[in-house]
């Protein structure tokens, strides 16, 4: 049989190169094809291989009748509807991690560049200009870095700023100490950083917690003078507040290859002097995109083929093979750990995923990597899936182990999760009645049946008379309508836990003063 396989996406000639010594392979290699066209002709591929440039929707999956393998030359999925792909038991694929170096060597070069006024320079050489002295910089050496997110690229950032000599400091409440050790990183909270750091670079995912994470307020806590960069994801840097620092003298010098439109347009960034900008070639290098094209060329083949291969995103064979429990069970995990990982207040280094009844013989593997996949995913991004959930995991310093445990329910089956950090522990559960049919029974030592899904809070009180009460006083003053309303208490007269469904987000100025209540401990909001 030969596979038919569709490109729609630039890739460097090693890639068709590799393809055309398959004898079972045939490609159609037509770059920047418009998504209409695409509509057309998708029904006749066995494979679809692309950039950033093709959105593979739904629409595109369901009209691409013969698809076996979506391969990502990149990193981001966000443009591929991977979950209708697994349901339609079609494997995606795509290329992590070879671009980290590029991408860190791009940090360092907008860096210099920004320090140096490289740009500035050169375009007063290149207009027949000499004003050596307008053009005084600053050095690095004794100077100090703060890298937001020690992941691939910015623990290579923190080798390069070893190696010119500063002091480095980094924020990642999802990597271990050790790894932090490693890379000759002060592990530090973000305030610190902000606060201590000459250079603050940013090398994080754009998730829910990332956007905006450095907005007027965090630049205010930097240092007059400092330099940022962004060379992560747009979206993470307020560009507003960015421009309004730069401006006023606040920040001395930014360097920005990720935009919150791309490509910008009338961005105000691009009349400053003091800075450097880039259209997003963090991993335009020649080496990299050979890693990548022998990477997406090599793996496509394979899958087509049936074979193993290195870096899959989902894993549409299993999840077809799992009994109807344990696709409820499985669900219902990753929301629990969407919710448990809202709700902690420590760094997390062990994991214990507790299983009663039948649901123990019913592939609890898939239940374990379920719950990492939601735990995972709200800290990095929508590329935590059921096939490297345990790995990143393990790259975090997180301790992962499964148990029966037949006492803790009076459920026939269910799921409870443990979470530790040798000091605290978070413990939450949940069980399934049926299909879309899943409640969150255990937070703590706390008992509930609430739907876990949508908009919610989580409250713990001493139990007193009056608190519930101004609680929903302050929900409807703040125009926040309760969907659901589930208490739980330990002891008479000790402590009470909530669990408050709403049908919109609370606002942070009600949460601030529902948390000023006499008795009430704490308040967590959660989205699921």
């Amino acid at each position: 049989m030969t596979h038919k396989i569709l490109i729609t996406g630039a890739l460097d000639p090693l890639a068709l190169e590799i393809f055309s010594k398959a004898k079972d392979v045939s490609v159609d290699y037509k770059p920047d094809i418009p998504y209409a066209e695409v509509l057309k002709i998708i029904g006749d591929y066995h494979a679809h291989v692309s950039r950033s440039e093709t959105d593979v929707t739904a629409e595109m999956i369901d009209k691409g009748v013969n698809l076996k393998v979506i391969a990502r030359a990149a990193v981001g999925i966000g443009n591929i509807a991977v979950e209708h792909a697994t349901e339609k038991g079609i494997l995606v694929i795509n290329t992590p991690g070879k671009n980290t170096n590029s991408a860190a060597e791009l940090a360092w070069a907008l860096l210099l560049a920004a320090m140096r006024k490289v740009v500035s320079a050169h375009l007063n050489v290149a207009g027949g200009g000499w004003n050596r002295h307008k053009f005084t910089g600053s050095e690095l050496m004794g100077r100090t870095i703060g890298i937001i997110g020690l992941g691939n690229v910015g623990h290579r950032v923190a080798r390069f700023a070893n190696g010119f000599d500063m002091k480095v400091l980094a924020y990642d409440p999802y990597i271990a100490d050790e790894v932090f050790e490693s890379h000759q990183a002060q592990k530090v909270d973000l305030a610190t950083l902000l606060a201590q750091s000459d250079v603050v670079s940013l090398h994080v995912p754009k998730t829910k917690e990332t956007t905006n994470m450095i907005s007027a307020k965090e630049i205010a806590l930097m240092k007059d003078g400092a330099v940022l960069l962004n060379t992560a994801r747009g979206g993470v840097v307020n560009e507003k507040a960015l421009v309004e620092a730069l401006t006023a003298g606040k920040l001395s010098a930014a360097g920005i290859d990720t935009f919150d439109v791309e490509p910008p347009k009338d961005n105000p960034l691009a009349k400053l002097d003091n800075v450097v900008l880039t259209p997003h070639i963090g991993a335009s290098t020649l080496e990299a995109q050979l890693r990548i094209a022998e990477s997406i060329s090599t793996q496509t083949i394979r899958a087509l083929r049936g074979e193993v291969v290195d870096y899959p995103v989902n894993m549409p064979r299993m999840k077809s093979m799992m009994t109807p429990l344990a696709k409820y069970y499985t669900v219902l995990a990753e929301k629990l750990g969407v919710i448990a990982c809202q709700s902690l207040t420590f760094n997390p280094r062990q994991i214990s995923l507790l299983y009663r009844g039948a649901l123990k013989r019913d592939e609890g593997e898939l239940v374990r990597m379920a719950f990492l996949k939601g735990f995972l995913t709200i800290s990095a991004g929508a590329n935590i899936t059921f096939v490297n959930a345990d790995k990143t995991a393990a790259q975090r310093g997180i301790q992962v182990q499964e148990d029966a445990d037949p006492g803790f329910a009076d459920y026939h089956s269910a799921v409870k999760v443990v979470i530790t950090d040798n000091e605290h522990t978070f413990t939450i559960g949940g069980v399934v009645f049926g299909e879309n049919n899943y409640r969150l029974s255990l937070i703590n030592n706390f008992a509930f049946e609430v739907v876990p899904e949508g908009h919610m809070l989580t409250m713990v009180n001493r139990d007193r008379p009056g608190v519930i009460g101004k609680v929903g006083t302050l929900l409807a003053e703040g125009e926040v309508n309760i969907s659901q309303f589930e208490l739980a208490r330990n002891r008479p007269g000790g402590e009470a836990m909530s669990v408050i469904r709403v049908d919109s987000p609370v606002p942070e100025a009600v949460i601030a003063k529902i948390r000023e209540l006499p008795f009430v401990l704490s308040v967590v909001p959660i989205t699921v």
